[in-house]
C-alpha cells in the first residue's frame, strides 16, 4: 500500500508506456492509408501533435524567412509547448483514429 507521500507514475508502470509508444508508432503508419488528403490545418495539427510527441517542446533553428510551410509548422507546434509527450500523442492517436475511414 502507498503511503500519504508516495505516488504512481508510469515509470513504475513500463508496460503502460510501452503501449501508448505502440499505439502513436501505429497511428504513425495508419495515417498513410489514408483515402484523402486532410486539409491543412489538420496537417498542421497532427505535424504539431506528432512532433510534440515524438520530441517534446519546439526547438531548433528557425526557419528561413521565405519558408512559409516551415514557419506554419514550426508556429504550431510552439503552441503544443508545455504539453508532455504522453499526452501529445493520446491527441495524435485519437486525431488519426478520426481520420481513418
Amino acid at each position: 500500500m502507498l503511503s500519504s507521500s508516495e505516488s504512481i507514475t508510469f515509470a513504475d508502470q513500463p508496460h503502460a508506456m510501452n503501449d501508448l509508444q505502440r499505439e502513436f508508432e501505429q497511428a504513425a503508419g495508419d495515417i498513410k492509408r489514408l483515402g484523402e488528403r486532410p486539409d491543412n490545418d489538420t496537417l498542421l495539427r497532427l505535424y504539431a501533435l506528432y512532433k510534440q510527441g515524438n520530441c517534446g517542446d519546439v526547438h531548433g533553428c528557425d526557419p528561413g524567412f521565405f519558408d512559409f510551410i516551415g514557419t506554419a509548422k514550426k508556429e504550431a507546434w510552439t503552441l503544443l509547448k508545455g504539453m508532455s509527450e504522453a499526452e501529445a500523442q493520446r491527441q495524435y492517436i485519437a486525431l488519426v483514429r478520426q481520420l481513418l475511414p
